[in-house]
Protein backbone atom coordinates (compact mmCIF):
# COMPACT_ATOMS: atom_id res chain seq x y z
CA UNK A 1 0.00 0.00 0.00
CA UNK A 2 1.47 3.32 -1.03
CA UNK A 3 1.68 6.19 1.45
CA UNK A 4 3.04 9.67 1.14
CA UNK A 5 6.48 9.97 2.68
CA UNK A 6 9.42 12.36 3.08
CA UNK A 7 12.82 12.02 4.66
CA UNK A 8 15.46 14.63 5.46
CA UNK A 9 13.62 17.26 3.49
CA UNK A 10 13.78 15.42 0.16
CA UNK A 11 11.64 17.23 -2.36
CA UNK A 12 10.78 14.19 -4.48
CA UNK A 13 7.75 11.99 -3.93
CA UNK A 14 7.87 8.90 -1.73
CA UNK A 15 5.55 6.11 -0.98
CA UNK A 16 6.01 4.44 2.37
CA UNK A 17 5.79 0.89 3.59
CA UNK A 18 5.95 0.61 7.34
CA UNK A 19 5.01 -2.49 9.27
CA UNK A 20 5.71 -4.62 12.28
CA UNK A 21 5.82 -8.23 11.23
CA UNK A 22 5.04 -10.85 13.75
CA UNK A 23 1.97 -9.49 15.51
CA UNK A 24 0.41 -12.92 15.01
CA UNK A 25 3.49 -14.47 16.57
CA UNK A 26 3.39 -12.71 19.91
CA UNK A 27 5.16 -14.56 22.73
CA UNK A 28 3.16 -17.54 23.89
CA UNK A 29 2.36 -17.90 27.57
CA UNK A 30 4.93 -20.25 29.07
CA UNK A 31 4.38 -19.11 32.66
CA UNK A 32 3.41 -22.52 34.04
CA UNK A 33 6.24 -24.18 32.11
CA UNK A 34 8.77 -21.76 33.59
CA UNK A 35 7.46 -22.26 37.14
CA UNK A 36 7.60 -26.06 36.90
CA UNK A 37 11.03 -26.05 35.23
CA UNK A 38 12.49 -23.66 37.83
CA UNK A 39 11.14 -25.67 40.79
CA UNK A 40 12.34 -29.03 39.46
CA UNK A 41 15.78 -27.80 38.42
CA UNK A 42 16.38 -25.80 41.61
CA UNK A 43 15.68 -28.87 43.71
CA UNK A 44 17.90 -31.03 41.54
CA UNK A 45 20.79 -28.51 41.70
CA UNK A 46 20.82 -28.78 45.50
CA UNK A 47 20.70 -32.59 45.44
CA UNK A 48 23.29 -32.97 42.69
CA UNK A 49 25.78 -30.50 44.21
CA UNK A 50 25.40 -32.11 47.63
CA UNK A 51 26.12 -35.59 46.30
CA UNK A 52 28.95 -34.27 44.11
CA UNK A 53 30.82 -32.69 47.02
CA UNK A 54 29.98 -35.49 49.45
CA UNK A 55 31.27 -38.22 47.14
CA UNK A 56 34.03 -36.26 45.40
CA UNK A 57 32.56 -36.16 41.90
CA UNK A 58 33.51 -33.06 39.93
CA UNK A 59 31.40 -34.29 37.02
CA UNK A 60 28.33 -34.04 39.26
CA UNK A 61 29.46 -30.64 40.59
CA UNK A 62 30.04 -29.43 37.02
CA UNK A 63 26.61 -30.60 35.95
CA UNK A 64 25.07 -28.95 39.05
CA UNK A 65 26.84 -25.70 38.20
CA UNK A 66 25.46 -25.85 34.70
CA UNK A 67 21.98 -26.58 36.02
CA UNK A 68 22.26 -23.60 38.39
CA UNK A 69 23.09 -21.31 35.47
CA UNK A 70 20.07 -22.77 33.69
CA UNK A 71 17.82 -21.91 36.65
CA UNK A 72 19.06 -18.32 36.52
CA UNK A 73 18.58 -18.34 32.74
CA UNK A 74 15.02 -19.58 33.15
CA UNK A 75 14.31 -16.81 35.66
CA UNK A 76 15.66 -14.18 33.27
CA UNK A 77 13.79 -15.59 30.29
CA UNK A 78 10.55 -15.78 32.27
CA UNK A 79 10.91 -12.22 33.54
CA UNK A 80 11.62 -10.97 30.03
CA UNK A 81 8.65 -12.83 28.54
CA UNK A 82 6.37 -11.22 31.13
CA UNK A 83 7.87 -7.75 30.56
CA UNK A 84 7.50 -8.11 26.79
CA UNK A 85 3.72 -8.24 27.16
CA UNK A 86 3.51 -4.87 28.89
CA UNK A 87 1.78 -2.13 26.92
CA UNK A 88 3.86 0.64 25.28
CA UNK A 89 4.16 3.97 27.08
CA UNK A 90 5.20 7.51 26.23
CA UNK A 91 8.77 6.70 27.29
CA UNK A 92 8.97 3.10 26.07
CA UNK A 93 7.14 3.34 22.76
CA UNK A 94 7.80 -0.33 21.94
CA UNK A 95 6.98 -1.41 25.48
CA UNK A 96 9.55 -3.79 26.99
CA UNK A 97 9.75 -6.19 24.06
CA UNK A 98 13.53 -5.83 23.73
CA UNK A 99 13.96 -7.21 27.27
CA UNK A 100 13.79 -10.66 25.68
CA UNK A 101 16.92 -9.81 23.68
CA UNK A 102 18.69 -8.51 26.81
CA UNK A 103 17.76 -11.71 28.64
CA UNK A 104 19.24 -13.86 25.88
CA UNK A 105 22.51 -11.90 26.06
CA UNK A 106 22.56 -12.15 29.86
CA UNK A 107 22.02 -15.90 29.66
CA UNK A 108 25.06 -16.27 27.45
CA UNK A 109 27.14 -14.27 29.95
CA UNK A 110 25.89 -16.49 32.80
CA UNK A 111 27.04 -19.57 30.95
CA UNK A 112 30.52 -18.09 30.44
CA UNK A 113 30.76 -17.44 34.19
CA UNK A 114 29.63 -21.02 34.92
CA UNK A 115 32.27 -22.39 32.55
CA UNK A 116 35.02 -20.47 34.34
CA UNK A 117 33.88 -21.63 37.78
CA UNK A 118 33.67 -25.28 36.73
CA UNK A 119 37.11 -25.22 35.09
CA UNK A 120 38.65 -23.65 38.21
CA UNK A 121 37.16 -26.27 40.53
CA UNK A 122 38.07 -29.10 38.16
CA UNK A 123 41.70 -27.98 38.03
CA UNK A 124 41.76 -27.70 41.83
CA UNK A 125 40.42 -31.24 42.27
CA UNK A 126 42.82 -32.63 39.66
CA UNK A 127 45.75 -31.81 41.96
CA UNK A 128 43.93 -33.27 44.94
CA UNK A 129 42.49 -36.51 43.53
CA UNK A 130 39.70 -38.15 45.45
CA UNK A 131 38.10 -41.31 44.13
CA UNK A 132 34.43 -40.58 43.39
CA UNK A 133 31.67 -43.09 43.97
CA UNK A 134 30.80 -44.18 40.45
CA UNK A 135 27.44 -45.77 41.22
CA UNK A 136 26.26 -42.68 43.14
CA UNK A 137 27.26 -40.55 40.14
CA UNK A 138 25.28 -42.78 37.79
CA UNK A 139 22.14 -42.81 39.95
CA UNK A 140 22.05 -39.04 40.57
CA UNK A 141 22.79 -38.21 36.95
CA UNK A 142 20.13 -40.70 35.87
CA UNK A 143 17.56 -38.69 37.82
CA UNK A 144 18.92 -35.61 36.06
CA UNK A 145 18.18 -37.14 32.66
CA UNK A 146 14.52 -37.54 33.56
CA UNK A 147 14.19 -34.01 34.98
CA UNK A 148 16.06 -32.25 32.17
CA UNK A 149 14.39 -34.19 29.35
CA UNK A 150 10.98 -33.60 30.93
CA UNK A 151 11.50 -29.85 31.31
CA UNK A 152 12.91 -29.59 27.77
CA UNK A 153 9.61 -30.93 26.44
CA UNK A 154 7.80 -28.06 28.16
CA UNK A 155 9.49 -25.62 25.76
CA UNK A 156 9.37 -27.75 22.62
CA UNK A 157 6.58 -25.73 20.99
CA UNK A 158 8.25 -22.29 21.23
CA UNK A 159 11.28 -22.68 18.95
CA UNK A 160 10.60 -19.47 16.97
CA UNK A 161 11.39 -17.43 20.11
CA UNK A 162 15.12 -17.23 20.91
CA UNK A 163 14.27 -16.97 24.60
CA UNK A 164 12.22 -20.18 24.58
CA UNK A 165 14.61 -21.92 22.20
CA UNK A 166 17.45 -21.10 24.59
CA UNK A 167 15.53 -22.67 27.49
CA UNK A 168 14.78 -25.75 25.41
CA UNK A 169 18.38 -26.17 24.22
CA UNK A 170 19.70 -25.73 27.77
CA UNK A 171 17.43 -28.46 29.11
CA UNK A 172 18.04 -30.81 26.19
CA UNK A 173 21.81 -30.34 26.48
CA UNK A 174 21.58 -30.98 30.22
CA UNK A 175 19.88 -34.29 29.54
CA UNK A 176 22.76 -35.29 27.26
CA UNK A 177 25.34 -34.10 29.79
CA UNK A 178 23.65 -36.11 32.53
CA UNK A 179 23.77 -39.14 30.23
CA UNK A 180 27.54 -38.59 29.94
CA UNK A 181 27.87 -38.48 33.71
CA UNK A 182 25.96 -41.78 33.96
CA UNK A 183 28.41 -43.39 31.55
CA UNK A 184 31.36 -41.91 33.48
CA UNK A 185 29.96 -43.12 36.80
CA UNK A 186 29.53 -46.65 35.54
CA UNK A 187 33.01 -46.59 33.99
CA UNK A 188 34.52 -45.46 37.32
CA UNK A 189 32.51 -48.04 39.24
CA UNK A 190 33.75 -50.94 37.12
CA UNK A 191 37.32 -49.70 36.45
CA UNK A 192 38.18 -47.70 39.58
CA UNK A 193 39.95 -45.03 37.48
CA UNK A 194 39.39 -41.69 39.27
CA UNK A 195 40.70 -39.55 36.39
CA UNK A 196 37.61 -40.37 34.32
CA UNK A 197 35.68 -37.91 36.50
CA UNK A 198 37.69 -34.72 35.71
CA UNK A 199 37.92 -35.76 32.06
CA UNK A 200 34.14 -35.98 31.85
CA UNK A 201 33.90 -32.65 33.69
CA UNK A 202 36.05 -31.01 31.01
CA UNK A 203 33.94 -32.65 28.30
CA UNK A 204 30.82 -31.18 29.93
CA UNK A 205 32.44 -27.74 29.90
CA UNK A 206 33.23 -28.17 26.19
CA UNK A 207 29.60 -29.00 25.45
CA UNK A 208 28.39 -26.01 27.46
CA UNK A 209 30.85 -23.74 25.63
CA UNK A 210 29.64 -25.00 22.25
CA UNK A 211 26.01 -24.25 23.11
CA UNK A 212 26.97 -20.90 24.65
CA UNK A 213 28.71 -19.78 21.45
CA UNK A 214 25.55 -20.33 19.40
CA UNK A 215 23.33 -18.55 21.92
CA UNK A 216 25.76 -15.65 22.34
CA UNK A 217 26.15 -15.21 18.58
CA UNK A 218 22.40 -15.16 17.91
CA UNK A 219 21.55 -12.91 20.85
CA UNK A 220 24.32 -10.41 20.08
CA UNK A 221 23.10 -10.17 16.48
CA UNK A 222 19.65 -9.29 17.77
CA UNK A 223 21.20 -6.81 20.22
CA UNK A 224 23.00 -5.14 17.29
CA UNK A 225 19.65 -4.86 15.46
CA UNK A 226 20.73 -7.20 12.68
CA UNK A 227 18.12 -8.36 10.18
CA UNK A 228 16.67 -11.61 11.61
CA UNK A 229 18.18 -14.70 9.98
CA UNK A 230 14.81 -15.87 8.65
CA UNK A 231 14.43 -12.69 6.54
CA UNK A 232 16.32 -11.96 3.29
CA UNK A 233 16.66 -8.17 3.06
CA UNK A 234 17.38 -8.45 -0.67
CA UNK A 235 14.10 -10.27 -1.25
CA UNK A 236 12.22 -7.65 0.78
CA UNK A 237 13.78 -4.87 -1.29
CA UNK A 238 12.95 -6.67 -4.54
CA UNK A 239 9.36 -7.23 -3.40
CA UNK A 240 8.84 -3.57 -2.56
CA UNK A 241 10.46 -2.51 -5.83
CA UNK A 242 8.08 -4.74 -7.80
CA UNK A 243 4.96 -3.03 -6.44
CA UNK A 244 2.95 -1.02 -8.94
CA UNK A 245 4.04 2.60 -9.18
CA UNK A 246 7.27 2.18 -7.19
CA UNK A 247 10.30 3.58 -9.03
CA UNK A 248 12.93 3.08 -6.34
CA UNK A 249 13.41 1.73 -2.82
CA UNK A 250 15.86 3.24 -0.34
CA UNK A 251 16.39 3.73 3.40
CA UNK A 252 15.18 0.18 4.00
CA UNK A 253 15.58 -0.85 7.63
CA UNK A 254 14.61 -4.21 9.12
CA UNK A 255 15.34 -4.85 12.77
CA UNK A 256 14.16 -7.00 15.71
CA UNK A 257 12.19 -5.32 18.49
CA UNK A 258 12.07 -8.58 20.48
CA UNK A 259 13.05 -12.22 20.01
CA UNK A 260 9.76 -12.80 18.16
CA UNK A 261 8.78 -9.52 16.48
CA UNK A 262 10.37 -7.62 13.59
CA UNK A 263 9.95 -4.01 12.44
CA UNK A 264 10.47 -2.50 8.99
CA UNK A 265 10.62 1.00 7.53
CA UNK A 266 11.28 1.89 3.90
CA UNK A 267 11.12 4.85 1.52
CA UNK A 268 9.37 4.11 -1.76
CA UNK A 269 9.94 6.63 -4.57
CA UNK A 270 6.58 7.15 -6.32
CA UNK A 271 4.99 9.87 -8.46
CA UNK A 272 3.51 12.69 -6.38
CA UNK A 273 4.54 15.41 -3.99
CA UNK A 274 5.67 15.22 -0.40
CA UNK A 275 5.98 18.88 0.64
CA UNK A 276 4.01 18.33 3.87
CA UNK A 277 6.05 15.29 4.85
CA UNK A 278 9.29 17.15 4.10
CA UNK A 279 8.10 19.88 6.47
CA UNK A 280 7.35 17.31 9.19
CA UNK A 281 10.78 15.71 8.74
CA UNK A 282 12.55 19.06 8.95
CA UNK A 283 10.60 20.10 12.07
CA UNK A 284 11.45 16.85 13.88
CA UNK A 285 15.13 17.28 13.06
CA UNK A 286 15.19 20.94 14.11
CA UNK A 287 13.13 20.68 17.31
CA UNK A 288 14.03 17.21 18.61
CA UNK A 289 17.30 16.30 16.87
CA UNK A 290 15.70 13.28 15.21
CA UNK A 291 17.65 12.89 11.98
CA UNK A 292 16.05 9.81 10.46
CA UNK A 293 12.27 9.86 10.18
CA UNK A 294 9.74 7.66 8.43
CA UNK A 295 6.20 9.03 8.48
CA UNK A 296 3.14 7.08 7.43
CA UNK A 297 0.09 9.10 6.34
CA UNK A 298 -3.34 7.47 6.56
CA UNK A 299 -6.70 8.75 5.35
CA UNK A 300 -8.63 6.82 8.01
CA UNK A 301 -7.88 5.89 11.65
CA UNK A 302 -5.68 2.80 11.92
CA UNK A 303 -7.51 -0.28 13.18
CA UNK A 304 -4.34 -2.30 13.83
CA UNK A 305 -1.86 0.32 14.99
CA UNK A 306 1.46 -0.75 16.46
Amino acid sequence: MGHGHAHHGHDHGHGHDHGHAGHSHAPKDFGSAFILAIILNSGFVVVEAAFGFAYGSMALVADAGHNLSDVLALLLAWGASVAAKRAPSERFTYGFKSSTILAAIANAVLLVVAIGAILFETAHRAFQPYEPQGMIMAIVAGIGILINAGTAMLFLRGQEDLNIRGAYLHMAADALVSAGVVVAGLAIYFSGLWWIDPVVSIAIVAMIAWGTWGLAKDSLKLGMLAVPARIDAGEVRAHLGSLEGVRDVHDLHIWPISTTETALTAHLVMPGTDAFLAQVSDSLRTRFGIGHTTIQVEAEPCEQCC
